[in-house]
């Protein structure tokens, strides 16, 4: 389930039907059992043919994950906890973020400013005083 947000005003559930878990053993911690549990969770996600986005939400995630998809589908890894029941939620979370991210309306372009009239004058008299300052460094006459 992925809560509304930017670019999901009433959110998202994907069924878990469209979502492919394997597990196989992590290289990460776990102590003993490291060697004998399969931890490690591989989750995969194809966003074209999902039934829960629409087709506008399926061409805007597979743009926006065109580099990470294989043969159309996301793959995602945890293997950083030592259960498999906590490394399967994390691959989840990361999903949602992956999700959210993708589907987040892009950014309104930067409109450029110029500076006030009162930050240049500043700036003129700080590099003005810095001048001065250094000018009176240096060697010492009599007079």
């Amino acid at each position: 389930m992925v809560p509304p947000g930017p670019g999901l005003p009433d959110g998202l559930v994907i069924p878990a039907t469209e979502l492919l878990e394997r597990f196989s053993r992590s290289s990460g911690p776990g102590g003993q059992g490291v060697n004998t549990t399969d931890s490690r969770v591989e989750l995969l996600f194809e966003p074209g043919r999902s039934t829960a986005l629409t087709p506008l939400q399926s061409e805007r995630l597979s743009a926006a994950w065109a580099g990470e998809l294989v043969n159309g589908r996301l793959s995602i890894v945890a293997s950083e906890r030592r259960s498999q029941l906590r490394n399967r939620a994390a691959a989840r979370d990361r999903l949602v973020a992956l999700i959210r991210g993708g589907l987040a309306p892009p950014s309104p372009p930067r409109r450029p400013t110029r500076p006030t009239r009162g930050s240049q004058r500043r700036r003129l008299e700080a590099k003005r005083q810095r001048g001065q300052t250094k000018s009176r460094r240096g060697p010492v006459t009599d007079d």
